[in-house]
């Protein structure tokens, strides 16, 4: 017969609430079961329970990191599709996610065209920074320079700033995708200067680095800026078929039932 599964009473329920443990109670009973079955001693077992705890908040913060720093949930490198017909140099893709270049204080330029997975690769690699404990950052460039131009509004410029260049990682999604004004310009001289071998940044674009200059509304500031995050930068580069027509949603098979329509209100 199979042996009853182990019950946890209601007064060991209160005190692992009470000392902030109550997450043990969604592992426990199957823990009790083990510790049974292979007749673990008493502080085998709670090191397991422990073990559990540990990895449970350690998951937990992580994703909240990962929220706060403005990464996709879905855009890990355990969800990257290895099957996709996307070609880059996979020895350099493996220096990054080892992050070795984000202690060394290096950048990463993450280069293709359309769809091919640049975004899903740089918040990879933020993912697995937050995991690390790195601080990330990840905005799309022209999003970050317009907070930074809305910043100069109400004397929060040089905050905005300092909170940039602090950060270990951060990411610049569709670098140069528009021009740059005379402020932005300034801004991003400033930041990639204030970072250079310092702090890691990790730049995606559909545009080469040398038609970011042409984007840029001062050309000294640019060449400056440019060559400074280029010199200090692995480069990969993506080709190949679109990765986003990968995630299309697929028709289902089965019934499809229609939607429920509104009802009107009553006129």
């Amino acid at each position: 017969m199979t042996a009853p599964a182990p019950t946890v009473s209601n007064d060991l329920k209160k005190l692992l609430r009470a000392v902030k443990l109550g997450r043990c109670l969604d592992t426990l009973p199957e823990r009790l079961a083990l510790a049974g079955q292979r007749d673990l001693s008493h502080h085998e077992f709670l090191e397991l329970v422990l073990a559990d705890e540990v990895t449970r908040r350690e998951t937990s913060s992580a994703t909240l990191r990962a929220r706060t720093a403005g990464l996709d949930a879905d855009m890990t490198l355990e969800n990257w599709d290895p099957t996709t017909k996307v070609t880059y140099d996979h020895h350099v893709f493996d220096e990054l996610a080892s992050l070795r270049f984000v202690d060394a204080g290096h950048n990463a330029l993450i280069l293709g065209p359309v769809g091919v997975g640049k975004t899903f690769l740089a918040t990879a690699l933020g993912h697995a920074a937050v995991r690390r404990r790195y601080s990330v950052t990840f905005c799309r460039a022209d999003i970050l320079l317009k907070r930074l131009r809305a910043s100069r509004l109400d004397n929060s410029h040089d905050t905005e700033i300092r909170k940039l260049l602090r950060v270990d990682l951060l990411i610049l999604d569709d670098f140069a995708l528009q021009p740059f004004d005379t402020l932005d310009t300034a801004d991003l001289y400033e930041l990639i200067v204030e970072r250079h071998r310092v702090a890691s940044t990790v730049v995606t674009s559909n545009r080469e680095p040398v038609e970011w200059l042409a984007q840029m509304a001062d050309p000294l500031l640019a060449q400056s800026a440019i060559d400074r995050l280029q010199s200090a930068a692995y480069e990969l580069v993506l080709d190949g078929e679109s990765y986003r027509r990968r995630q299309k949603p697929g028709l289902d098979t089965g019934t499809i039932n229609p939607r429920p329509r509104r009802k009107r209100r009553p006129t």
